[in-house]
């Protein structure tokens, strides 16, 4: 696994960008090319997806988080804000836990720290199942009328034929390997709790799958945390809603690379 490099120049703290799931790096490109010059710019194609569906270890966000911090390593980025969405957020927490030295600071896009209910759990495990067994991604194409807000469904369908699109092209054991990681992972709050650096949670107004609720719960969990709600926007706030993303995520590196020159 290496590292999409959207950008490789910038005195700045790198920016790493994990995605979600049923997804992979494109979901971050419109808010790439938004984010102001001045700082390295990455992204991760976390374990499932294309290209990255095969000799996978046994299913948790710990070997997501151990190969991430392996790629960021490998590519010579030794510290860095590091931003999750959804899944990606969940990865971004196991990274916290297991490689603190890497994050500098942690934006958490649409996502939570805690673990899933039994019967959340109960149905990806049940999703994983069906997607290995059908050998196809249509257990997970239904997802998109949930990843988008009303707003965007309503405004802008090319937005939902292309997310369809992404789903899509993903690997039907990628999906399965990815939703029993997500199934078994346990609750992070505490680590969030204890992370010292900045934090920003960003959060859709429309977010119906980690809604803005679960947004305030991150920010009252971190002493650091700076909440951002995006008007007109779904779960995919990145998608639908770029640049209003990039602005929070700007801010925040902008606060990391002060703390990081103080230090």
């Amino acid at each position: 696994m290496s590292l999409h490099t959207y950008r490789e120049d910038g005195d700045g703290l790198p920016l790493v960008l994990l995605h979600g799931f049923p997804l992979d790096h494109r979901m971050w490109d419109d808010v790439a090319r938004q984010l102001p010059a001045g700082r390295p710019v990455h992204a991760v194609d976390l374990p499932g997806t294309p290209g990255n569906a095969s000799d996978l270890p046994e299913p948790a966000l710990e070997a997501s988080a151990d190969l991430v911090a392996a790629a960021m390593r490998a590519a010579g980025v030794e510290r860095a804000v590091v931003a999750g969405l959804s899944m990606g957020g969940y990865v971004a927490l196991a990274l916290v836990e297991r490689h603190p030295d890497l994050v500098a600071a942690l934006a958490l896009v649409d996502t939570k720290s805690t673990a899933d209910a039994p019967e959340a759990r109960a149905n990806r495990l049940r999703i994983a199942a069906e997607a290995e067994e059908s050998g196809s991604v249509d257990p997970v194409r239904p997802m998109v009328s949930s990843l988008l807000g009303e707003s965007t469904r309503s405004s802008r369908p090319e937005v939902a034929d292309e997310v369809m699109a992404w789903i899509d092209q993903q690997e039907p054991a990628g999906i399965a390997w990815s939703q029993r990681a997500m199934a078994a992972r346990p609750d992070r709050s505490e680590v969030l709790h204890a992370f010292g650096g900045p934090v920003v949670v960003v959060v859709g107004d429309e977010d119906t799958v980690t809604p803005v609720e679960a947004a305030e719960h991150l920010v009252a969990t971190s002493e650091q945390a700076r909440l951002v709600v995006v008007p007109r926007a779904g779960h995919l706030s990145s998608v639908e809603e770029p640049a209003a993303v990039a602005a929070a995520l700007a801010d925040l590196a902008q606060a990391a690379d002060a703390t990081s020159d103080e230090g």
